[in-house]
């Protein structure tokens, strides 16, 4: 799934609580957060702590990542990245 926006994670974890069957409370205990956490952010709420976010994403048995878009050579490597190489060196800077 291409994630465009925060709506877009937001739709992801809801939809991948309920295929678990899992309440919202279960979830947010489980990812350490409250429930009224996850309720706002199901609900669309336009920010969210991003390591929260994670537990979250965690929590439920998803990954997030970050992919250059097919075609986009801005940053002069040819066609394909290894990602892993990429965020060491943006660490670095």
């Amino acid at each position: 799934m291409i994630i465009r926006s925060i709506r877009d994670v937001a739709a992801s974890v809801h939809g991948r609580r309920k295929d678990l069957a899992m309440s919202q409370a279960e979830l947010a205990a489980k990812a350490g957060v409250s429930r009224k956490w996850i309720y706002e952010f199901e609900a669309g709420k336009p920010t969210a702590e991003f390591g929260r976010l994670l537990r979250v994403i965690d929590a439920l048995g998803l990954e997030l990542g970050v992919e250059l878009r097919s075609g986009d050579d801005r940053l002069g490597r040819g066609d394909t990245v290894n990602l892993d190489d990429l965020l060491d060196e943006y660490r670095r800077r």
